[in-house]
């Protein structure tokens, strides 16, 4: 069984990304949040709800949005 992964496609003004519970299983659907205090606040209710969902700390990857 692997770690909780949250992977986070960085721009610059908000945060996409979606979670994963292990491998193959995504934790709710995508989500993204404003980098504000009040989407960053967002973001961290959803790791530690994914902790307590697993037991486990999700890692969190982040990746800034390609252009094409």
């Amino acid at each position: 069984m692997m770690d909780p992964v949250v992977g986070l496609d960085v721009t610059k003004g908000e945060s996409q990304g979606q979670a994963f519970v292990d491998k193959g299983q995504p934790y709710r659907k995508s989500f993204q949040f404003r980098h504000t205090a009040e989407g960053l606040e967002e973001f961290l209710s959803l790791l530690k709800e994914i902790e307590e969902h697993t037991d486990r700390r999700p890692v969190v990857g982040l990746t800034p949005q390609l252009l094409s």
